[in-house]
């Protein structure tokens, strides 16, 4: 299971460029995750296998919780009541996948994603600029605090925050830094990028795991820092977690 791991490797370069892509404003959400499985029947990958990870921010441990999926973010005591415009979580590689085809969409390469996080070749540090905390305001949802140990929840949410409750990028994009992890359509190779083509680079032929990028709500500034645009993480395929989730690219 890949998690957080208190580092991040560092993406593409920013002098990467892609041709003209779209990229959703938002992580698809619960709403809109529940139509997909309304009208298809499909079956998570964390429901076929029983359980998924859940971080719980009381304990500061990691469990593989039997029950939690996208229905039961935290175990199956709980629900999504009151959750529709949360980002999905608890969802594989693979699953993204199977709801990107069906939206008619797909993943982003990592390359696009760091792109469009980037201000389409801008080089901020994070996706909102040069400032983790612009005008001393929160612009992301992030852990405050010291991590694992105590969240001083100082943005509002100490989980999974809705959608669009921070400023969006110049571009529109909202929450390409913390909240919750997106997968991107790449395999992982940490020596990829010093050779890949310098335009539209769409990532190793094969890999063991798969690149999720943005950093999520347990990202803090002494632990993982992954709300930065160059960093990246990885993880199985067929992982759920409950701080990673997707946002859909279509040409």
């Amino acid at each position: 299971m890949g998690t957080d791991t208190g580092y991040s490797y560092e993406g593409p370069s920013h002098r990467v460029v892609v041709d003209s892509f779209y990229l959703d404003a938002t992580e698809v959400t619960n709403q809109q995750f529940s139509e997909f499985v309304e009208a298809t029947g499909y079956i998570t990958e964390s429901e076929k296998q029983g359980s998924s990870g859940v971080f719980d921010p009381k304990t500061g441990e990691w469990d593989l919780v039997t029950g939690a999926n996208w229905r039961h973010p935290e175990g199956p005591n709980s629900d999504l009541k009151g959750r529709d415009l949360h980002p999905v979580i608890h969802i594989s590689w693979n699953d993204a996948v199977a709801f990107s085809a069906w939206a008619r969409k797909r993943l982003p390469t990592e390359a696009e994603w760091e792109y469009a996080a980037s201000g389409m070749g801008n080089k901020p540090h994070y996706p909102w600029g040069d400032e983790l905390m612009p005008k001393n305001q929160h612009a992301a949802n992030w852990w405050q605090g010291v991590f694992p140990t105590y969240d001083l929840e100082e943005d509002g949410f100490s989980t999974v925050a809705p959608v669009k409750q921070f400023p969006a990028t110049g571009d529109g994009l909202y929450d390409m830094g913390g909240n919750v992890w997106e997968w991107v359509a790449d395999w992982y190779d940490p020596t990829y990028y010093r050779s890949a083509p310098t335009r539209n680079p769409i990532g190793p032929e094969k890999g063991n795991e798969k690149v999720h990028r943005g950093g999520s709500w347990m990202c803090s500034r002494n632990y993982c820092r992954g709300f930065r645009v160059a960093a990246r993480q990885k993880t199985s395929p067929d992982t759920g977690l409950n701080n990673l989730g997707f946002r859909c690219a279509a040409n």
